[in-house]
């Protein structure tokens, strides 16, 4: 290894030797980020959570990305595109002379290669890297066709109207086939990409380490490296931050908001986005098979006092599954459940409940999940009072998410859960339909179902016409609001603190953090 090249990560090392977790300021050049949970993979194509995201946006790029600020598509590793007029045909047109960190060249065959191996379950590579659980983003893919070495074809089987804001996602980040090859299984933990820097090492529930690509296609970064650093004990990331250890912390805790605002050399950062917190009911066995057990819940759950004293104001209550950032497509006229106890008691007595205890899984921390602890806790308070015996139960998030996950069917009665997304179709798609039930690979974790759902869902991503999506959308919000499979609790503002010499630095709607620009001063 050359000198230069071992620079970054000898500085990396001497100050975590020096400093171990807690110091008092952190490198020039270096760029410690506080997240809120240990990886699962950085993997692109097998990760669902934001945390993740945040590490892999950086390592990878994609055929698209969303323009700064927006989550409008713009060019990224394909230079220009052609749509066929039927709307069923993709070119892209990529560019040229772009290698992977590990010196192999990016071409048409790699994109080939990269959704091949999630669509494709005869792909040597699909079942020794898989599974790939947000592979619906591509479902409609026909397949990829090797035009020329910088020319490939996607072939759709029917008009996908999210096509290209998916591809800007992060299972559409393209990774170095060579890589995968090598790495195999364990290509997660050894990640490769195109983008602005480049993978060090991963030292589990201490950090990751990425160090800036000097050859980057889009401009070298400021950075000579990022740490970033998993810390799931929200007061210890607090503090954490105040004595100097962090250098960016996300997901701020609503109560340490005001302390940051009002302590020199720290800013805040808040932005809106697509975010929806709500809980899952089990509607396959127990009982929540009664619509009026369900919206006994919805009612009976004080979301402005969530909203208001745990969360600080930092979110609004949420009347749908579609987040309201998507103006657009979000119905307006449904009123959230009002807080309603004596109704909720009712409708309990209706359903002719007996009183069995319930059992309700709620994480430590994890993205997006925002307060789980104090907000499952005023949950259980607020349902012990119409009648509900409820059981908590408490996992740290990546055990809590293969649990949830994998359906509640047989564990539990309710459970926590936040998305982020990128288009209205990705939330109800992959977490609402009949064929998105956990035995089928979604995330449907309540086996909820409705034809009529259903139907409305492959019009909406079918349709070219916004107008037209958003009917859809609206229609098949009214329908779950009233057969409520999920209770609806808030729509979350991102945050973010960083110290006050740290420059560029700007939160997405995307909720990604993008740190090409990013430097210390």
């Amino acid at each position: 290894m050359k000198i230069r090249e071992f620079l970054p990560l000898f500085i990396i090392t001497l100050f975590f030797w020096c400093f171990g977790t807690v110091q008092s300021a952190t490198p020039k050049d270096v760029l410690v980020v506080g997240q809120i949970a240990e990886p699962k993979s950085l993997d692109p194509a097998t990760i669902t959570a934001v945390n993740d995201f945040r590490i892999v946006m950086n390592i990878y790029d994609g055929l698209t990305r969303y323009k700064d600020g927006s989550l409008e598509v713009e060019p990224a590793l394909a230079k220009s595109w052609d749509i066929s007029k039927d709307g069923t045909v993709y070119t892209f047109h990529l560019r040229e002379n772009i290698t992977f960190h590990d010196g192999t060249p990016f071409n048409a065959s790699a994109v080939k290669f990269n959704f091949d191996r999630m669509l494709n379950k005869k792909h040597p590579y699909h079942d020794v890297t898989g599974p790939f659980p947000l592979s619906f983003f591509f479902s409609s893919v026909e397949k990829v066709t090797v035009v020329d070495e910088y020319t490939v074809r996607f072939q759709l089987k029917e008009p996908y109207a999210p096509f290209l804001s998916n591809l800007a996602y992060p299972t559409g980040l393209i990774v170095s086939p060579e890589a995968v090859k090598k790495y195999g299984e364990d290509f997660g933990r050894n990640p490769v990409g195109t983008g602005a820097y480049k993978f060090v090492e991963w030292e589990s529930n201490q950090r990751v380490v990425v160090e800036k690509n000097q050859d980057y296609w889009d401009g070298v970064p400021k950075l000579k490296a990022v740490i970033f650093r998993p810390i799931t004990n929200s007061n210890t990331r607090v503090t954490e931050m105040l004595s100097g250890g962090l250098d960016i912390m996300v997901e701020t805790p609503p109560d340490s908001l005001q302390i940051f605002r009002k302590k020199s050399g720290f800013t805040v950062y808040e932005q809106a986005g697509p975010h929806l917190w709500f809980l899952i009911l089990n509607m396959k066995e127990g009982p929540f098979t009664d619509i009026r057990m369900r919206h006994a819940v919805n009612y009976a759950i004080n979301k402005k006092a969530i909203v208001e004293n745990i969360l600080k104001g930092t979110a609004t209550v949420a009347n749908s599954p579609t987040p309201a950032a998507f103006a657009w497509a979000h119905n307006d006229n449904l009123e959230p459940y009002p807080y309603n106890p004596q109704k909720a008691k009712k409708l309990i007595k209706e359903a002719g409940y007996k009183g069995a205890e319930l059992t309700f899984y709620i994480t430590e921390g994890g993205s997006g999940m925002l307060a789980p602890k104090a907000m499952g806790t005023a949950i259980q308070a607020d349902l012990a009072k119409i009648g509900l015996d409820v059981k908590i139960q408490t996992f740290e998030w990546n055990t809590f998410l293969s649990k949830v996950n994998d359906g509640l069917e047989g564990k539990a009665d309710m459970a926590e859960m936040a998305w982020m997304t990128n288009d209205p179709d990705t939330l109800p798609y992959l977490a609402l339909r009949t064929d998105a039930w956990p035995d089928k690979g979604g995330f449907n974790s309540g086996y909820y179902s409705n034809p009529e759902v259903d139907k409305l869902l492959e019009k909406a991503r079918r349709s070219t016409n916004q107008q037209k999506r958003a009917e859809y959308y609206k229609k098949m919000q009214k329908i779950v609001y009233e057969d409520a499979p999920w209770a609806f609790i808030a729509n979350w503002k991102q945050n973010a603190v960083s110290r006050a010499n740290v420059k560029n630095f700007k939160l997405q709607p995307s909720f990604f953090l993008l740190l090409h620009d990013v430097e210390k001063q």
